[in-house]
């Protein structure tokens, strides 16, 4: 066992607490007229979640031994995708392809990673259904679902990404940022600490064990290490993920080294003043990416300490309700949006971001909330859905 980072209560801490304790009184105030964030969520989304509930009833399971690529270096029970960024290279049309950033490449092999999304889909849409009306029928489909991917040894998925997001003609078989793929796990592990009771004790232990498997995998592999090292969204993406695998397996020492990790080191490297993220301002989509990074840590600060983590802010005010005033107008507007505009799908956002839902219940603003209803909650570009893994919030409140 690890030493609980949390423990160690200094200046900045105390600082940032004093920050936290302010707003907290503020939004104590505000939420003491307003309904439940569960109340609010399950109105504003009850026949919606019936809906996607219903669609995905009759429809099977389907896992990554569903597809095979010639060019995956690895068995069928291996994560297999390649990086979209990557195109041939004119300049050298044999060798490795060259990236150009923001430009998805539609020729990569993706059927693993469309597998994935659909469970991400799926999953967490049929548990919705069953918190919300409690019918059985959803919650054995949702467990079908698990049992397939990460218990039947015919078809689960191998707990690693060693060939996630490699390179063609000759360039790295995996690489540390193909681990963002698995962000779409985040919400199925979320949804399966709701379907406990509809496993036996041994299926139960499986489907634990492959997500500490996995999550060990995350924290201890050269990829994993370096993709939780990273600057930007995908650090944050590991840790969501960390944190939420975590959640499931009841591991609270990793939990803690994730929040310490994001309050000492992410936070501080990666959130302007004025609470933009400079980095995803330096990409060539940089609305999608801002607003990406933005619902990302704010479910991460949810996952970890829910409406008290949100208002966490470093002494100088850094934190996700200044990450959410300086994006909200643009989530409102986005013809006030100063930056370049992305160089891909600028059309098909904003959608409905959870950081609106999180920030809005614990920093206490109402026209978060009202915004957050109002976006649609159900895009149908593939690009922005690969960057929406959070898609049934009332799973989250």
């Amino acid at each position: 066992m690890v030493s609980n980072p949390m423990n160690k209560f200094s200046r900045r801490r105390f600082c940032a607490v004093s920050v936290a304790a302010a707003l907290s009184s503020q939004h104590l105030a505000w939420a003491a007229t307003k309904q439940s964030p569960f109340a609010m969520v399950s109105a504003a989304d009850h026949d919606r979640v019936l809906r996607l509930a219903d669609h995905w009833l009759p429809e099977a399971p389907q896992t990554i031994t569903s597809f095979h690529s010639s060019r995956s270096p690895a068995g069928p029970h291996d994560f297999f995708s390649e990086a979209d960024y990557f195109w041939p290279n004119p300049a050298n049309p044999a060798g490795p392809y060259k990236e150009i950033d923001g430009k998805s490449n539609p020729d990569n092999f993706q059927d693993h990673r469309r597998a994935m999304i659909r469970l991400s889909q799926a999953m967490p849409a049929l548990t919705a259904g069953y918190v919300l009306t409690k019918r059985k029928d959803y919650a054995h489909a949702a467990a079908a679902h698990l049992l397939a991917w990460f218990v039947t040894p015919a078809t689960r998925m191998k707990p690693n990404l060693e060939y996630s997001q490699g390179v063609r003609n000759g360039g790295p078989t995996g690489r540390s940022y193909g681990i963002i793929d698995t962000l779409h796990l985040v919400e199925v592990a979320r949804a399966a600490g709701f379907l406990r009771k509809f496993f036996t004790p041994a299926e139960w232990a499986d489907l634990r064990s492959w997500f500490r498997d996995y999550l060990l995998w995350m924290k201890t592999s050269e990829k994993g290490m370096r993709e939780r090292d990273a600057t930007n969204n995908h650090a944050i993406c590991w840790a969501l993920q960390a944190a939420e695998f975590a959640h499931l397996d009841g591991d609270e020492d990793t939990r803690a080294e994730v929040r310490e990790r994001f309050e000492t080191v992410q936070l501080p490297m990666q959130m302007a003043p004025n609470g933009s993220f400079p980095r995803e301002l330096a990409r060539t989509k940089p609305y999608g990416y801002s607003i990406f990074n933005f619902d990302a840590a704010a479910a991460l600060c949810w996952s970890l300490g829910q409406q008290e983590m949100v208002r966490f802010s470093l002494p100088d005010g850094r934190g996700m309700c200044k990450a959410a005033e300086f994006l909200e107008p643009y989530l409102a507007d986005k013809d006030k949006w100063p930056y370049a505009h992305d160089v891909q799908h600028w059309e098909s956002w904003p959608v409905r971001s959870p950081g609106l839902l999180f920030c809005g219940v614990a920093c206490g603003r109402e026209e978060y909330l009202a915004l957050w209803r109002k976006l649609d909650p159900d895009p149908t570009d593939p690009e922005i859905i690969r960057n929406y893994p959070i898609r049934q919030p009332v799973l989250w409140v």
